[in-house]
């Protein structure tokens, strides 16, 4: 009898390994390591930069750094609550589909694929790139095509992790979001050691109201707000998280309060090394800190900011496809972009389209105006998604919602957003303006992509032969198994 019942599950577990879908397999651990390695990568250790040099002041710039933690909280908690809402992937373009309507939706996705996505992992891979090239040019100016050819042959290599195995780049990301934590251990403890022992010269006068610049503060907190970001991307996956009404929000809180405490008391030791002078005068915060604080093993600390960027670099080539291949799934992509590779179960296409776009961004890019350009468009959908929650809540007051975030933090966390996004406009014009433009120019697509028996039957017919040959050279099929 007992054979026989190990038979049939043999039996059952290789039918379900034939059939083609996206399986549960992010479970607590993996959704910590997930969220904890989004939001530690580089910014922790280039944002101070951009962070100092648009507040203005040292002081000015801690009170940021935690003001921006505790904001990342409130929303990490709203899209807890979206995440627990509703049980598609695809994360803000799902939310807006589902409360706002399909054009914001669109609009979401299109921005993801021309601007934020591409810009991301491309400021995500040139903070690779210069810390692992850096070392060995120091102090001499690091050779600008090296650095992008790093860069380049970082961000394939985590494409092509994400095309062979789900399993492996989330074995991987456990993995590398240990080797995060340590760096971040090993900048604090000799910054604690040194505040401890009355090292705070650098301290004194934080707050010089004469060089805080408040027309520029907006991008101060995008820079912040930028080495937070990823607190949202455990939602781009949620068909892919086991019990996703327990772990969301256990999850967000656990990784988003280690990281805001990390993050402060990283700051905190880059001050008492360097002066605010010194410190914007560093390409690289963390290799300076090193060289100053841990002295026999500072050659270690780029090996490990280099590791930390990949590890963000895989995360987000990870979830952001996820959101393509959601897209496809309602109709505003073409349907070879919601296919499943036959024997990795991935969702090749989707990976595979925001790769040529971002090697782009990568030759022509700069990192500070790469995260200026991105974050407009991010934050403003962001604050939409949370505008179009609280609508959901008030159209759909008995509609199960398994966590619920207190209305005060929804509603500070929008506000806030809107006048971040608002106020950059001013702040910086020509990056934010520039993603306005672009988000615009996605409204005539929307409806092309929409009403496509409006183009010449000549012009189908080549686009469904083109589909079908990609689907074969690709060996990918549509998901065979619901699972939202």
């Amino acid at each position: 009898m007992k054979r026989i019942q190990k038979v049939k599950h043999g039996e059952e577990k290789e039918r379900d390994d034939e059939v083609v879908y996206l399986r549960r397999e992010i479970n607590m651990v993996s959704a910590t390591a997930f969220i904890f390695g989004s939001v530690v990568g580089s910014g922790i250790f280039i944002a101070p930069k951009g962070v100092l040099m648009n507040s203005g002041s040292m002081g000015l710039s801690l009170l940021v750094w935690a003001l921006c933690g505790i904001l990342s909280m409130f929303g990490a908690l709203c899209y807890a609550e979206l995440g627990t809402t509703f049980t598609k992937s695809g994360s803000h373009y799902t939310y807006l589909l589902e409360t706002l309507g399909p054009l914001p939706a669109f609009l979401r996705l299109w921005d993801e694929f021309i601007i934020i996505r591409p810009a991301v992992n491309s400021y995500l891979s040139l903070a690779f790139g210069h810390y692992v090239v850096e070392p060995f040019f120091a102090p001499c100016t690091t050779p600008t095509v090296l650095v992008k050819l790093i860069s380049i042959l970082a961000v394939t290599f985590v494409v092509a992790v994400n095309c062979w195995s789900v399993t492996m780049a989330t074995r991987i990301q456990v993995l590398l979001t240990v080797i995060k934590m340590f760096a971040l251990v090993l900048i604090i403890v000799p910054g604690v050691i040194a505040l401890a022992k009355g090292k705070t010269d650098n301290f004194q006068n934080g707050f010089e109201l004469d060089v805080i610049t408040l027309d520029k503060l907006p991008l101060a907190f995008y820079n912040g707000l930028y080495a937070f970001g990823g607190w949202f991307s455990l939602n781009s996956i949620t068909e892919e998280v086991k019990n996703p009404n327990r772990t969301f929000p256990l999850a967000i809180i656990i990784s988003m309060v280690t990281v805001t405490v990390f993050y402060v008391l990283v700051n905190m030791s880059y001050y008492t090394m360097m002066t605010p002078a010194e410190l914007l005068q560093s390409d690289a915060v963390a290799v300076t800190f090193a060289n100053r604080a841990l002295h026999s093993i500072a050659s270690v600390i780029p090996i490990l900011v280099a590791l930390s960027c990949l590890g963000t670099i895989n995360v987000s080539i990870f979830g952001a496809p996820r959101m393509m291949f959601v897209g496809a799934r309602e109709g505003h992509l073409p349907p070879i972009f919601s296919m499943i590779h036959i024997r990795s179960k991935t969702p090749l296409p989707a990976v595979l389209l925001m790769y040529p776009l971002t090697v782009l961004f990568l030759t022509t890019g700069e990192i500070y105006q790469l995260i200026n350009f991105a974050s407009f468009s991010r934050w403003l959908f962001i604050a939409m998604a949370t505008t179009g929650m609280l609508i959901h809540r008030y159209r759909f007051p008995v509609h199960p919602r398994p966590f619920k975030a207190p209305v005060v933090i929804v509603l500070t966390f929008t506000v806030v957003c809107f006048f971040i996004v608002g106020l950059s406009l001013y702040s910086d014009p020509w990056n934010t303006g520039w993603s306005c433009a672009l988000t615009l120019v996605g409204v005539p697509f929307y409806y092309l992509t929409t009403n496509q028996f409006c183009l010449p039957s000549r012009w189908r017919r080549a686009f469904n032969s083109c589909s079908k040959k990609l689907q074969i050279l690709l060996e990918v099929v549509q998901q065979e198994i619901k699972t939202y």
